[in-house]
């Protein structure tokens, strides 16, 4: 990424009144927050705002209402953890277009937080009717996307709001958008990527952009088992996708073509059941052979020294993916000792590592390493189209206006 979309400066908003768009798609029961960590995250940015007297109306989605008010979707419980983590009052409007939005956005004084209700209530924010985005942007004075999360999405408040406002990137934001420049677009050399996951069919976008970007492209999970069975090894009862064989066949061809290197585990524990502390084995999958019922279920303690060594041959490092069940015991521990392993060398200041995925963040919690990379992303889907090459429609918004 060449260019970076504008930051928003708190100082240049003092008096006047944003639309911050945030992801608060938070977790729910019972009508309470159960975890706070998107809110948390975009609080600081939220708060440096307002301490200077911007005057702000936050808006977000929640689950899929589809474009119709829902009681059980209202963002009304997510205002008052809002409000919670940020330590002052957020006013929540049960409205987003209407006279009663319209009228709590005229009554906001200097450093006034306030929260319109769920934008999917409303049919024209999935569809990314202008209409819509022209309403939402009445009373306002500048247009602010804090939530690179929603933004591989065209959606009106993501991409059509831009027509209608001056424009800006949030902190978060940014700092998201600054991280990936730095393991993708203008990155220290030699770049890693560790990418594992259950299937080469979710990650086949993934590969094929980051093996032309990268140097070295670890392997790992389930999705390995379809290479090594490309490779020509008997992978038994392990999940495995045989219509994949080619394709994997084809993009190792294309990595070594590119001069990019593709490595696969060698070796890996194998069990006859997939459940924690099961009987297992190690296995040479070049000498031994697997018995009918077993299947791969993380790499082995070879693996682990080999990528060990090419992590510390890297300057940039990108995670996607487990290397294998790590929500069973014992077969969390090439996750582990490899997580554990890119948190040292990034805390010694020898690379640079950008972790995301929704997989990718529990298997680092569950390493309690997940501070202690240099940035994780909390996007989703956001993150996985952005190392897939492709163009997130909100970004790109930001960009026209910069």
């Amino acid at each position: 990424m060449s260019q970076l979309p504008l930051l928003v400066e708190p100082q240049m908003m003092r008096g006047k009144t944003v639309l911050l768009r945030a992801d608060l798609n938070v977790p729910m029961q019972d009508g309470d927050v159960t975890d706070t960590t998107r809110i948390d995250r975009i609080s600081g940015g939220i708060k440096a705002l307002a301490e200077h007297g911007t005057k702000i109306v936050v808006v977000s989605h929640y689950g899929r209402p589809k474009g119709q008010p829902n009681p059980e979707m209202s963002l009304a419980p997510v205002a008052e953890a809002l409000a919670q983590s940020l330590g002052q009052p957020v006013r929540f409007v049960a409205d987003i277009i209407g006279e009663a939005a319209a009228q709590a956005k005229a009554e906001l004084n200097n450093g006034d937080i306030m929260m319109l209700e769920n934008l999917r209530f409303a049919g024209g924010e999935e569809a990314n009717d202008h209409d819509f985005a022209k309403a939402l942007a009445e009373g306002v004075d500048a247009y602010i996307n804090d939530a690179f999360s929603c933004s591989h999405r065209a959606h009106a408040s993501t991409e059509a709001i831009t027509a209608y406002l001056p424009s800006y990137a949030g902190a978060l934001m940014m700092d998201e958008l600054s991280a990936l420049d730095q393991a993708l677009g203008q990155p220290r050399r030699p770049v890693g990527a560790i990418v594992g996951g259950a299937k080469v069919s979710t990650k086949l976008d993934v590969l094929t952009n980051l093996i032309a970007k990268v140097d070295v492209v670890i392997v790992g999970g389930g999705m390995a088992n379809t290479f090594l069975m490309a490779e020509g090894h008997n992978i038994a009862a392990s999940l495995v996708e045989p219509d994949m064989v080619d394709t994997a066949k084809a993009i190792r061809q294309q990595a070594a073509a590119i001069g990019c290197q593709l490595m696969l585990p060698q070796d890996g524990i194998v069990a006859t059941a997939f459940a924690a502390h099961a009987p297992h084995r190690k296995v040479q999958f070049a000498r031994d052979q697997l018995a009918e019922n077993e299947m791969i279920l993380d790499a082995g303690s070879d693996a682990v020294a080999m990528i060990k060594t090419a992590i510390d041959n890297c300057q940039t490092l990108i995670w996607n993916g487990p290397m294998g069940a790590f929500e069973l015991a014992p077969f969390d521990q090439a996750t582990t000792e490899l997580a554990q392993h890119v948190a040292k060398r990034t805390a010694a200041g020898e690379v640079i590592s950008v972790a995301g995925g929704g997989d990718t963040i529990a298997a680092l919690n569950h390493a309690d390493v997940l501070d202690q990379f240099s940035y994780v992303s909390t996007a989703g889907g956001a993150f996985l189209e952005w190392l897939e090459g492709k163009t997130l429609p909100g970004v790109a918004a930001l960009m026209a206006k910069s």
